[in-house]
């Protein structure tokens, strides 16, 4: 987000911007999470156990992401863009920020789910190294599936070099 495009900044998320957080969220997901379920995240952040931020414009918050730390791995829990924000470059900025944490945690590798219709959401998980490794039936809403991708050997050179080039190719 470079130019005349205002400055995108990405924080790490707290308590406070649950409220800024829920039209996002009850937007783009047909079974959005509960005030509740984001004030237990933020909790489990201080317990080192997952990592969310936050994506402001300005005074506008518009997108979060989170992660999930389970052993060697991290899971990409949720990314979320406030629609008319969407194709700008917030969710490419949110992923830089996460996969750095994960690398930052020396985590080996990252995985995900996205609804095996979303593939706007898919092309950029490739960008950012994201192979499909299985699917999971009916996991939305008991009625669409999943696809399970995974990106491996996130603390390589082959990966730095990968995130580098996403960040070189910022408009």
């Amino acid at each position: 987000m470079r130019g005349d495009n205002p400055v995108l900044q990405i924080v790490t998320m707290q308590r406070k911007h649950i409220r800024d957080i829920m039209p996002i969220e009850n937007a783009v997901y047909p079974r959005p999470w509960t005030e509740k379920v984001f004030a237990e995240e933020i909790e489990m952040m201080g317990r080192g156990r997952r990592h969310y931020v936050v994506a402001h414009i300005g005074k506008v918050l518009v997108g979060y992401g989170g992660l999930l730390f389970a052993e060697e791995d991290a899971h990409i829990t949720n990314i979320a863009v406030k629609p008319d924000w969407h194709l700008r470059g917030v969710a490419t900025e949110m992923m830089l920020e996460l996969a750095a944490e994960a690398r930052n945690r020396e985590c080996e590798a990252l995985t995900l789910e996205v609804r095996h219709t979303n593939t706007a959401a898919q092309e950029l998980y490739r960008r950012f190294g994201f192979v499909p490794a299985g699917i999971r039936q009916k996991y939305y809403e008991n009625t669409d599936d999943a696809i399970v991708m995974w990106c491996t050997d996130i603390q390589g050179d082959e990966y730095s070099q990968r995130l580098a080039k996403i960040v070189q190719s910022r408009p």
